[in-house]
């Protein structure tokens, strides 16, 4: 069998995931909160890249699905826990180390169910919400928030704390949530709305400077739970579909 020359090249965006992971750990310690906020949003874009590059170059292997999740761990689990400890957490002591560590110990549980139930490196949906929009969700919060000047106010810290539980019970949730779609023809036409609310966030958060990426993954987030709901209550109000694959294509598709 011919060897893959490009089978390194998903790896390579891993370990850069990794990196970012371990300088937002630092930015974190040494108090650099946007800095830090600002390389998760990194480790997020490398994340979604090693992905889209191991089906590019059909260099997906077993190794590197491994490899991704040591670095989510540490780039979507150690990292915003470290900064909402250093950011606001640390005030309340060890209720606050508690607090803190929730975001890397449900990662890491989410990550590992992911493993073990993974068949092919394909996928269509996500069981529980991923642990890069979780990361990606805290840290888009400092960057709309948090100014270095003037700080947050209390208000605006306190909607932390519901809000790293709430993502932490997400992960381990059975909610199915969206892949990134991917660019192709086949892709926009199965699902326009997917399609362009991902690509157009993306747009827009270059547009922005960031400022669009806590809302755009607070309705993506919503939007989940709530279609969940949906196809949750279909049996009682009479609106279930004919078969079960109907329902499944209903929590797949982005269009309700």
């Amino acid at each position: 069998m011919r060897k893959n020359k490009f089978i390194f090249v998903p790896s390579l965006f891993t370990v850069l995931n990794m990196f970012s992971g371990f300088l937002a750990i630092l930015n974190a310690i040494n108090e650099a909160y946007i800095q830090s906020a600002w390389f998760i949003i990194l480790a997020a874009v490398f994340d979604s890249l090693d992905g889209a590059m191991a089906r590019l170059t059909k260099s997906a292997t077993e190794f590197g699905v491994e490899l991704d999740s040591l670095a989510d761990v540490i780039s979507f689990g150690v990292a915003p826990s470290v900064l909402v400890y250093k950011f606001y957490f640390h005030e309340f002591g060890e209720i606050g180390i508690f607090l803190s560590a929730l975001l890397m110990i449900f990662g890491a549980m989410r990550l590992a169910r992911f493993n073990v139930e993974l068949t092919g490196f394909d996928k269509e949906f996500f069981k529980g919400l991923p642990i890069p929009s979780s990361a990606s969700t805290i840290a888009s919060y400092i960057i709309l928030f948090y100014n270095s000047e003037t700080g947050m106010t209390n208000l605006e810290k306190y909607a932390l704390i519901p809000m790293v539980i709430a993502l932490s019970l997400l992960m381990i949730s059975s909610i199915k949530y969206d892949t990134i779609p991917k660019l192709s023809v086949k892709s926009i036409k199965s699902s326009p709305v997917k399609f362009l609310y991902f690509y157009l966030g993306i747009i827009l958060a270059i547009l922005t400077r960031g400022k669009i990426i806590f809302p755009w993954f607070v309705i993506f987030i919503l939007f989940g739970a709530i279609r969940s709901l949906i196809n949750t209550f279909k049996p009682v109000l009479g609106l279930a579909g004919t078969n079960s694959s109907e329902e499944d294509e209903d929590l797949q598709d982005f269009d309700i």
